[in-house]
């Protein structure tokens, strides 16, 4: 019986939430970028990178929707947008370039996290939107294989419209 009410009276262990990044830190993964651009740092480290992102997380309000596979947007105006390009090559390329009001994105893979920060995306009408965003010497080039975007959780949530889930674009074509 003594267990029993130590158990219900005693001293309790509080429920701590648990954060990842230390209490002071304010960098996104932008923020690293551009300090190793700037040559503020040489590299970043794991444990910066983790914060970063957990951070990055901290910031995108509890009602906005987590993008998932399958997941159909429309860009809900003219907007630049960085996208980036894949290679038969250990090297990724990349850059920014404007997707129109309308033109349409999808999350063609499973985000790696359950609440993922950004998805990777590809774009429905491929073949126009390749030749506008990738250089035609990239496009051309031996080794290029594609390009995709990559788009926040944030961005998806206030300048795309969810259109449809459960897209795939080789049962819609």
């Amino acid at each position: 019986m003594r267990k029993f009410f130590k158990k219900i009276f005693g001293r309790q262990k509080q429920n701590k939430e648990i954060r990842s990044f230390p209490a002071d830190w304010n960098l996104t993964i932008s923020d690293l970028m551009e300090e190793l651009k700037n040559g503020k740092r040489k590299e970043i480290k794991n444990p910066e990178m983790t914060w970063a992102r957990e951070y990055e997380r901290s910031l995108i309000p509890l009602n906005y929707r987590f993008p998932q596979k399958g997941d159909l947007y429309s860009a809900n105006f003219d907007q630049e947008v960085d996208f980036l390009t894949s290679w038969s090559a250990p090297y990724t390329g990349g850059g920014t370039g404007k997707l129109f009001k309308d033109e349409q994105v999808w999350v063609d893979t499973n985000p790696m996290d359950e609440k993922p920060i950004g998805a990777y995306l590809l774009a429905v009408d491929y073949p126009e939107l390749e030749e506008r965003f990738v250089s035609a010497s990239d496009r051309n080039a031996f080794k290029y294989d594609s390009f995709y975007f990559h788009i926040s959780t944030k961005t998806l949530n206030e300048n795309f419209k969810l259109l449809k889930t459960g897209f795939d674009k080789e049962k819609f074509s």
